[in-house]
Order: structure tokens, then C-alpha cells, then sequence
């Protein structure tokens, strides 16, 4: 009986501390999609080239009339979509997980739609987009694992 009362015991803490990693691990991927966005958001504002290791193909997808949307930079749009997940992981409860994925979410959704304006469209890729997608796509998995555990333990 002191096994099952020592599992038993366990098994909250074993939740917390799940949704503790998982917040961690959103924070890690949104403090590395800030310092893309931030950089791309300095160059623009900057007005200097872009470095662009791999293909140098960044200058061209920088250019483009993709890179704004209704001229607002992306480089924009994105960092600030890193910071609303980040400050949705300082609300409790559902609301602050749902926020997360909610702008997890559109935030790939919109990855995704640049991210096939860069193949078919523009016909360039930037590898600073290329990341950013990446770390938007792990953010849409990671808040959506968040919030459907929390759901399903009754938090």
C-alpha cells in the first residue's frame, strides 16, 4: 500500500512538472524565434543587407513584396507573435495555454503560406525564414501537447 500511496502522490507533481518542461521548452524556441525576428527586424529597419550563409538568397525574399504585409514587416509580425506566446505562458489556467496555441497556430499558418510564397512565388529561400518556420512548427506542436494535457488531466 505505500507503493500505491507513493505513486499516487507522485502523479500530480508528475503533471506539473510536464507542464513545466513543456513551458520551457516554448520559452527556449521563442527566445531563439525572437533573436531571428529581432535580427531581421534590425536589418530591415536598418537598411543593411541581410547575411545570408547558405544561398544568398535572403536579400531576395527581403525584398519582395512578401516581405510586408500591409507594410508591416513580417520580421515584425513574427516577433511580436514570439512575444505574445511568451507572455501567454505567464497566464494561468486554460486561458494561457490557449492563447499560446492559438497564436502558435496562426503564427504556422502563416509560416506555412510565406514559406510556399518563397517556393512557387519568389522562388528564393531565406534560411532565417526557413528557421523561423521550424521554430513555429516545434511552437504549434509543443502549445498544442500543452494545452491537450491540461485538458485531459481536468486543469
Amino acid at each position: 500500500m505505500t507503493s500505491l500511496g507513493a505513486a499516487s502522490a507522485r502523479a500530480p507533481s508528475r503533471g506539473v512538472g510536464g507542464d513545466r518542461r513543456l513551458a520551457l521548452a516554448i520559452l527556449a524556441l521563442c527566445l531563439l524565434g525572437i533573436a531571428d525576428a529581432g535580427y531581421l527586424t534590425y536589418v530591415h529597419y536598418a537598411g543593411i543587407k541581410v547575411l545570408c550563409l547558405a544561398s544568398g538568397s535572403c536579400e531576395t525574399v527581403q525584398s519582395s513584396r512578401w516581405a510586408k504585409l500591409d507594410g508591416i514587416p513580417v520580421a515584425v509580425l513574427g516577433l511580436i507573435g514570439y512575444i505574445a506566446i511568451v507572455l501567454s505562458l505567464r497566464i494561468r489556467g486554460e486561458l494561457g495555454r490557449a492563447g499560446g496555441f492559438g497564436v502558435a497556430l496562426i503564427g504556422f499558418g502563416f509560416s506555412m503560406y510565406l514559406t510556399y510564397r518563397e517556393l512557387f512565388t519568389i522562388k528564393a529561400i531565406c534560411q532565417w525564414c526557413v528557421a523561423s518556420a521550424v521554430i513555429m512548427t516545434a511552437l504549434v506542436v509543443i502549445t498544442a501537447l500543452r494545452f491537450l494535457r491540461a485538458g485531459s488531466a481536468g486543469t
